[in-house]
């Protein structure tokens, strides 16, 4: 993430020899749409610990992550549409490692002119 989203998260970033990793524990608050579109350089893996997480990668239908269940992205150009909390009586929580090169921003967001220009690669939305 970017410096400021670093401290905002309350993440804890490392360095390592070839790259940078990022071990942080999530929270959402029931009913909590949960970060705008965004993308991050390099993968993230994850398991939800408690509640249901609502996840959209680009390309791909959004999915309920329930308690115990992982997740992962790619990371890269692939943007990340939700990561909100699927329950509005009962928070979410969960633990994710990202992956990056060093001197790139662990979280980046997406404009709304690269949106639209994109809309054609996000699955269809339930009705």
């Amino acid at each position: 993430m970017a410096d400021g989203a670093d401290r905002a998260a309350g993440g804890a970033a490392s360095v390592h020899p070839r790259g940078r990793a990022r071990d942080d524990r999530g929270h959402r608050v029931p009913g909590d749409p949960g970060a705008p579109p965004h993308r991050h350089p390099g993968p993230a893996f994850g398991v939800v610990l408690e509640g249901e997480m609502l996840m959209e990668l680009e390309g791909e239908p959004e999915r309920v992550i329930r308690a115990g269940e992982a997740f992962w992205e790619p990371g890269g150009d692939v943007i990340h549409y939700q990561d909100g909390n699927n329950r509005d009586d009962v928070p979410v929580r969960f633990t994710v490692t990202m992956l990056c090169e060093p001197g790139k921003p662990m979280f980046t967001l997406v404009e709304e002119a690269e949106l639209a220009q994109r809309k054609d690669r996000r699955a269809p939305r339930p009705s």
